[in-house]
């Protein structure tokens, strides 16, 4: 089973201005072949489909526990999608839609991804820069443990490939924020596959690392996660299951040669992330209504009662 905790997983800044253009590119890091809806197909799948568990519990648990963390980078992706959508943090909601007779929202009908207002109200769903759903020929699980990881071990790195290109088209801090932490993330967990097929082959695949051959140093927005040590731990999201990954994530294994240097550990637990932003509502847009005061009333004295 999963729990679900109210934040993400790492704290991202508001945006300068409105700008969905750069929301829409966000959106190959959610839908696109190597976003973030594929690794959590993948794994999660994977995990489900796992044959002789109790028997390769160390494999198992570490495809499990970086399901549980893919899921998490879902919710992060799409809060900066939403985020660089809607623009500025602001203080309120206004109170009612007021006139809409003048198109207020003219300039939407000239974005990359009208949908993203058109259908979404400046939300996300699971599809790519260009609006392509994603969808369930992305996923792969075998059944076999080799062929599995070595495919997540790709993905992995065709992940990064995508994350440097996105960032390159970006300049606002919030989707920079989601790349820089996402390429830490995700080169930990191309490691970690690289470490598990070693530890079945004897095939030292980490020495492909990093692809591309770009350090995590030369990104701005990874600096501090690096100097946390965020590069060299896996967390279990669980208080008590997944450990034994720390069999082939631990157990004298370090950091790769252009992160700096430490030993790997398992966390137990998970990250202590960020708050998530409130996307304030727009009546004009009817969200979350064209006058929803008499729905603020209602929802006020709800949370009343359940205190």
């Amino acid at each position: 089973m999963f729990m679900r905790v109210d934040k993400l997983q790492a704290e991202l800044p508001a945006p300068k201005r409105k700008d969905p253009n750069a929301a829409a590119a966000l959106q190959e890091l959610l839908g696109g072949k190597y976003g973030e809806m594929s690794t959590l197909g993948n794994y999660m799948f994977q995990s489900f489909n796992f044959r002789s568990k109790s028997k390769l519990r160390p494999f198992y648990s570490l495809v499990a526990a970086i399901t549980a963390e893919e899921l998490g980078h879902v919710e992060l992706v799409s809060n900066g999608v939403a985020m660089l959508n809607n623009g500025p943090d602001n203080d309120g909601d206004k109170t009612d839609g007021g006139d809409i007779s003048g198109a207020p929202f003219e300039d939407m009908k000239d974005i990359r991804l009208a949908a993203a207002f058109l259908s979404n109200g400046g939300g996300v769903t699971p599809v790519n820069s260009n609006g392509a759903s994603w969808n369930n020929d992305f996923i792969t699980t075998t059944g076999n443990v080799v062929v599995d990881l070595l495919h997540n071990f790709h993905l992995e790195c065709g992940a990064r490939l995508h994350k440097l290109r996105v960032y390159e088209t970006l300049t606002d801090p919030t989707g920079r924020e989601v790349c820089g932490y996402l390429l830490v993330r995700g080169s930990v967990h191309a490691h970690a596959y690289a470490l598990a097929l070693k530890k079945i082959t004897g095939v030292e695949l980490e020495k492909f690392l990093p692809t591309p051959n770009i350090n995590l140093d030369k990104i701005p927005e990874c600096q501090k996660y690096l100097q946390e040590g965020s590069h060299r731990r896996l967390y279990t999201f669980s208080p008590d299951d997944y450990k034994e990954m720390s069999g082939i994530w631990g157990n004298g294994e370090v950091a790769l040669p252009g992160d700096p240097p430490g030993e790997l550990t398992v966390v137990e637990g998970m990250p202590d992330g960020g708050k998530i932003h409130q996307l304030t509502g727009v009546p004009s847009a009817f969200t979350p209504d064209y006058a929803p005061e008499e729905m603020f009333e209602i929802a006020k004295k709800l949370t009343l009662k359940a205190r």
